[in-house]
């Protein structure tokens, strides 16, 4: 089992996929503690990067395809989470 902290602005730090069968707890600043799946996580992390690439105007491959240089810019290391979200 993996443990991860909520910082104090809602967010957890996950850079990556983590395997959809494991179970992440997660304690939140108000003392709460919550479990979360692989899977779960999973798909909070895949909302956060389509919402990052959505505010920043780049494809789904992360590509902003309006200028001459075309920059790679695909990751998101903050995921927000609350207790409620739990599953």
């Amino acid at each position: 089992m993996l443990n991860l902290r909520q910082d104090t602005d809602g967010f957890i730090h996950m850079s990556r996929h983590f395997p959809r069968g494991m179970t992440i707890a997660i304690t939140f600043t108000d003392g709460s503690r919550g479990e979360f799946s692989g899977s779960r996580l999973n798909g909070l992390y895949d909302r956060a990067l389509a919402a990052y690439r959505r505010g920043n105007n780049l494809d789904a491959k992360g590509f902003d395809r309006a200028p001459q240089k075309i920059h790679r810019r695909n990751a998101v290391g903050l995921v927000p989470v609350s207790p409620d979200m739990g599953g």
